[in-house]
């Protein structure tokens, strides 16, 4: 059974990258290989369902400051192909898509079903072989061609192979690709939440602030934005983040950890003592406890003032040095002790993967195996979490289909 192109890999990089080569090249024989019986399986959970499809971003530059892994190569790459033109393909499909207020694109629909009809749709114009359930494969050069053979015994050949299997934590799951001879990048979790080892606050889940400042204690690792606390531990935009950034780090560590939170976002700390020095002396007869100060939410304000062992009955004129010593500490400082993790949803992402030194990012080709391509998550970048681990898999499977169709 021959073909043109290979890709193996149902998911978001390699429908795109099938649809892309095949509308540039009309005639193309396509066929795409998937592991598991579901097609565009992370399509479909991403983004509760509505399929965060890439972030409001279009300048390329500024773009690639949300990739952890990848910046540099992306750079590049996202100046061929970036979130505009993305946008622009799927309004040619008949596909409005919107921004959220924090930069997130979604469907007009709201449902990532939209976007799988899209893709399916266009493939069945365009002719794509799709064949589900494959298997592990395993691929070999023959002379100009590759040769792949899948668990079931099915053998295909095409003088050119895009891969885009995505990422795993497994590092076994790479062994097919480093036989050709690539360079794999330890694997590890990112885009995770935090759990807290001592649940002190435990019984404030579901209290957020909009912006605070995460820290990882004794590293330069921080983040500013939406802080969640759940009944596990740690969450939201701020601290999801910071786990893209800080992967490789906390697995070293073994995801224990200490935190520091500043519950009123970046401040330096002696201006911070002088402000509440002067509302100290300025609103003396305010009792504490029930007067919240920098917009926090009432519960985590009350929290926050027993751990100063401020009494409910106290006001501030009768606030100790002790106690405003202990509540500027908690303030901007407050402490966790975070052992674990728990996976952010359905938007899990592997870092590391094929070792980007080997590959050329101005065609996506691989430097070991001539006409070898690779496009998205199986590549060693991933992306803050917002829509941007989609718009790596659109651009490189798009800068790889036009190399390939060349």
């Amino acid at each position: 059974m021959e073909f043109d192109l290979i890709v193996i890999g149902g998911g978001a990089a390699g429908f795109f990258g099938a649809i892309q080569a095949a509308e540039m090249k009309p005639g193309l024989k396509v066929l795409i290989l998937e592991k598991s019986s579901k097609l565009l399986s992370k399509v479909k959970i991403s983004g509760g369902g509505r399929c965060n499809v890439t972030n409001h971003c279009f300048n390329p530059f500024e773009l690639a400051h949300h990739y952890p892994r990848g910046e540099k190569a992306l750079k590049t790459i996202f100046k061929m192909y970036h979130a505009q033109h993305v946008v622009d393909w799927f309004a040619a499909k008949g596909v409005g898509l919107r921004a959220e207020s924090d930069g997130r694109i979604f469907p007009l629909s709201d449902r990532s079903e939209t976007i799988i009809q899209c893709f399916t749709r266009a493939a069945g114009e365009l002719q794509i072989d799709i064949r589900t359930g494959v298997g592990n494969v395993d691929v070999r050069a023959d002379g100009p061609y590759f040769i792949v053979e899948t668990e079931q015994g099915n053998t295909f050949r095409s003088p050119k192979v895009l891969v885009a299997v995505g990422g795993n934590v497994n590092l076994h799951f790479y062994d097919w690709i480093k036989r050709l001879g690539h360079t794999i990048i330890q694997p590890v979790p990112s885009l995770f939440t935090f759990n807290d080892s001592e649940s002190n606050f435990k019984d404030l889940m579901g209290v957020a602030v909009a912006n605070a400042e995460i820290k990882i204690a004794g590293t330069k690792y921080s983040q500013t934005g939406p802080v969640l606390i759940t009944h596990w531990g740690i969450s939201g935009p701020a601290t999801i983040r910071l786990s893209a950034w800080a992967a490789e780090y906390l697995h070293q560590v073994n995801y224990t950890f200490d935190v520091l939170i500043s519950w009123v976002g970046p401040v330096k700390e002696e201006a911070f003592r002088l402000s509440l020095v002067e509302h100290k002396r300025t609103k003396g007869k305010q009792k504490i406890l029930t007067n919240p100060m920098f917009q926090l939410p009432q519960r985590l304000w009350q929290r926050l003032c027993e751990l100063a062992e401020i009494e409910e009955s106290k006001v501030w004129q009768e606030l100790s040095q002790k106690s405003l010593n202990k509540l500027i500490e908690n303030l901007i400082r407050c402490p966790f002790r975070m052992k674990g993790k728990t996976t952010f949803k359905e938007e899990f992402v592997t870092c590391g993967g094929v070792d980007l030194k080997e590959v050329n990012v101005e065609t996506m080709e691989s430097k070991v195996v001539k006409n070898l391509y690779f496009a998205g998550e199986v590549l060693n970048i991933d992306g803050e979490t917002g829509g941007f681990n989609f718009q790596a898999a659109w651009s490189t499977a798009f800068v790889a289909a036009r190399s390939l169709a060349g």
